[in-house]
């Protein structure tokens, strides 16, 4: 790389964590390998652990040797690992932040300098740390920029989310805020924006015309495991709901922007945020269904008696012109029968059938998947006419995979999308802080609603099934069930 006077610092807080060397030095080193980071840059770990400098870079290139999607070879690191280095220090002692700025300030040599700051620690911590790091004048921009990633979750609930973001904001302004969601980076839900507004076949049936209902599943075979603790008092609606599944829902049903730029982008995800009808006590028990796989109990670190849901379903509508009457059914949940993240698209059936029928039956809807994770990839079902028949017909699948036209190094990891976004400063696959709050606006209603006595019931599931039955019946609309459409047939 040539010589540039300006320098580009990542600084990694919170660096000898499993995010760090699963996720973040792996995708730093496929974007080294790619070209793709920027002249001139170091990489800076910093946490309280007491590491060397070439303690630390052999503890991530068994990382990268493990998680990086390039091919890992020892001439590659050596000159990858040349540019890390690694400070002692904790975020929330001041002495010791400024002991990192004075490394830092050390390496740029009064030339002008970036500098991305990752908050890989935990959320209680936050607050202080982005309060030291203006404390210690590390995020003013006379000298270059200076951006903040922060990881979820941002904030618990609405309240703890707006003085989150009202502490911030003493520091920081909003464009120099990066909340990150690396569901967000996965390329089907990117490419989601080029299928929708590149293709003129589908945009004009993209609305309640056409549409019946959109699903949204995102399904984990894991159970709760070691993070039983933590979980036990987040659940599935803060872990998932709350930020995956309702990003997921908004890429889904904005309105086309007026530009490819991040604010256009944005904007148009909070307009279908402040559209979502809202649900509280008075109908969360016909729009909502909490569940709980039935050991999740006996799990170390879960409390007695413990009604954390596991599982969580509920239907949303969007009261605007495009989607009114569409209902979207949104489900999340731990030790289920697949891991998958995928949406749904379900369309109307014809209005007349003039094809002869068995009595009682129906044509299967046309059906729009968009496969997340783990098997990126577009898939549409629709009918045909069985061959050597008079008019039979069968669902038959168009399928496109992003492994088969692609190859599968062609997919990146989502970390790896997502921090050349925050190089580039393009906050369009980031959460502003307005959405972060009507997000929350959403969710608090319903997690209030569950401690009163019009809540459902929790509902028990055995491990390694679609969940607790009560979520089929929510979805029984026109005789529908919960699909599975990257490659696997519906279930219940």
């Amino acid at each position: 790389m040539s010589e540039t006077s300006e320098t580009n610092a990542i600084v990694i807080f919170g660096a000898s964590g499993d995010l760090t060397r699963r996720k973040l030095m792996p995708s730093l080193y496929d974007l080294y390998r790619k070209g793709r980071l920027p002249e001139n840059w170091r990489i800076v770990g910093v946490s309280r652990t007491d590491f060397s400098d070439n303690a630390f870079r052999e503890q991530m290139k068994a990382g990268v040797k493990e998680f990086a999607r390039s091919m890992y070879d020892s001439k590659s690191w050596a000159e990858f690992a040349a540019n890390i280095c690694y400070c002692r220090g904790d975020l929330t002692e001041f002495e010791q932040l400024r002991g990192v700025d004075k490394m830092l300030c050390e390496w740029e040599d009064d030339r002008p300098g970036n500098r991305l700051y990752y908050l890989s620690i935990a959320p209680n911590l936050y607050e202080q740390a982005v309060a030291n790091l203006g404390a210690a004048d590390m995020v003013h921009q006379d000298h270059g920029w200076r951006r903040v990633v922060i990881e979820k979750p941002f904030g618990s609930d609405l309240a703890s989310a707006r003085a989150l973001n009202q502490a911030v904001h003493k520091v920081l302004h909003e464009s120099q805020i990066y909340r990150i969601d690396h569901y967000l980076g996965k390329e089907t839900v990117q490419n989601l924006l080029v299928f929708r507004f590149a293709n003129s076949l589908y945009e004009p049936v993209w609305n309640r015309n056409y549409i019946d209902h959109v699903q949204i599943t995102a399904a984990e075979t894991v159970d709760v495991g070691h993070r039983a603790e933590f979980y036990d008092n987040v659940g599935v609606v803060r872990d998932m709901m709350q930020n995956h599944v309702l990003q997921l829902l908004t890429f889904v049903a904005f309105e086309p922007p007026s530009s490819f730029d991040a604010e256009a982008l944005r904007n148009e995800k909070a307009k279908v945020l402040s559209a979502i009808r809202p649900i509280d006590e008075r109908n969360a028990a016909g729009c909502t269904v909490r569940g709980q796989y039935r050991t999740y109990r006996d799990t170390p670190g879960v409390a007695s008696g413990s009604t954390t849901p596991t599982f969580a379903a509920i239907r949303f509508y969007i009261d605007n012109w495009r989607w009114q009457g569409v209902p979207f059914y949104m489900r999340s949940g731990k030790a289920l029968a697949a891991k998958s993240t995928e949406i749904n698209i379900l369309f109307k059936r014809p209005p007349h059938v003039m094809f002869p029928m068995p009595p009682g039956a129906t044509l299967s809807p046309n059906r729009l998947s968009i496969c997340i994770q783990p098997d990126e990839g577009i898939h549409l079902s629709f009918q045909a006419k069985e061959p050597d028949t008079a008019a039979e017909m069968r669902t038959v699948d168009m399928s496109f995979q992003y492994e088969e036209s692609f190859g599968a190094l062609a997919i990146p990891e989502a970390y790896e999308r997502l921090l050349l976004d925050v190089i580039k400063g393009d906050a369009s696959l980031f959460t502003r802080s307005d959405a972060i709050e009507l997000s929350w606006e959403l969710i608090d209603p319903i997690l209030a609603a569950w401690q009163t006595k019009h809540a459902p019931p929790l509902s028990f599931y055995e491990s390694g099934t679609w969940g607790p039955v009560e979520a089929d019946e929510l979805i029984a609309h026109e005789g529908y069930q919960w699909t599975q459409g990257c490659g696997e047939e519906a279930n219940t």
